[in-house]
């Protein structure tokens, strides 16, 4: 007779930092998005009511999250979220995991749970039986992002066109710099591009940006390039152990001429393609009667992506 597992759940708080860290640092499905060291950094934007699931006293689970009013979500302040597991767990062991989730966020007062699901390439092992025990939960997908990302290991195609630009761009003395920071790339092309197109800002500030660089050097790294001194474009890259995602890219006007942005996507498609799984490029969707930007979507394919669906479930508690 199979013996039933037992968990429990608590809030988690300043006191649990390093034991969350230390987990999140051997967990099978975690990035280092969920270090609380990355989490932490618009703690003044979000209220947190991150969780903790043990076995006894071990613990097994994560779920970044946080709420308004009496919904949670996992997480609106990162790409994705939902539950972070110690170990590859079976589909029933996910199961009771996530029942016992859902009987204490309804003893909190919450009525629904929002999960932004991490995408297929961050966790293909795992993430089958993931999605497969919120839909036996009754959990309801809300809402589909477009994702865009290179798949390494296919026999990808970039167009014919953004080749040949770039083999006669190779002798237009473009150069390609790995930055200290992203200073000059936010205050000289990112800042100015985004308030005149948008009248909007960066997700992330030039002194956030700069201190989750220093706080993560392997994992977020600037690139820029450049044409006798002046820089024409830039590219800011979130690395975890198997995938690249170009977190921010923008150009100048002048950088528009020269192509320059898809020259350093394609420089860094060939630099980073050897040792990584996936170029991730982030999603196209937006407000417009499509629901996506279109323009953008052929662009990303051109450069040899394909779509990726990231699934939003709520799940009724």
């Amino acid at each position: 007779m199979k013996t039933v597992k037992k968990y429990t759940v608590k809030r988690y708080c300043s006191d649990d930092f390093s034991l969350w860290n230390d987990f999140i640092s051997q967990a099978t499905n975690a990035t280092f998005l969920f270090d609380r060291n990355f989490m932490e950094y618009h703690a003044d934007r979000f209220q947190d009511f991150s969780l903790l699931v043990f076995e006894e006293d071990i613990l097994q689970a994560v779920v970044p999250a946080n709420y308004i009013d009496n919904q949670i979500f996992s997480h609106q302040g990162l790409t994705y979220g939902g539950f972070v597991f110690r170990n590859e767990f079976p589909l029933g062991q996910i199961e009771a995991v996530l029942s016992e989730t859902f009987n204490f966020l309804q003893s909190q007062g919450f009525v629904q749970l929002v999960i932004k699901a991490m995408l297929p390439f961050y966790a293909p092992d795992f993430l089958g039986e993931m999605q497969q025990a919120l839909r036996n939960k009754q959990a309801e997908i809300i809402g589909q992002k477009m994702n865009l990302a290179i798949d390494f290991q296919s026999d990808y195609t970039i167009s014919k066109s953004k080749l040949k630009h770039y083999r006669r761009l190779q002798s237009e003395g473009l150069v390609v710099k790995k930055e200290a920071d992203c200073t000059v790339f936010w205050q000289e092309v990112l800042e100015p591009l985004l308030q005149e197109k948008y009248q909007t800002k960066p997700l992330h500030s030039l002194i956030e940006i700069n201190l989750l660089q220093s706080k993560f050097p392997n994992h977020i790294e600037q690139y820029n390039v450049y044409r006798d001194g002046e820089i024409l474009a830039g590219i800011t890259i979130f690395k975890t152990a198997t995938v690249i995602k170009s977190q921010y890219g923008a150009t100048t006007e002048n950088g528009k001429k020269f192509r320059a942005l898809d020259y350093l996507f394609l420089y860094l498609i060939d630099f980073f393609k050897a040792d990584y799984h996936y170029f991730d490029m982030g999603t196209v969707d937006d407000n417009s009667e499509l629901g996506y930007n279109e323009g953008l979507l052929n662009q990303k394919k051109e450069l040899g992506c394909s779509v990726y669906s990231q699934n939003i479930f709520q799940i009724a508690l």
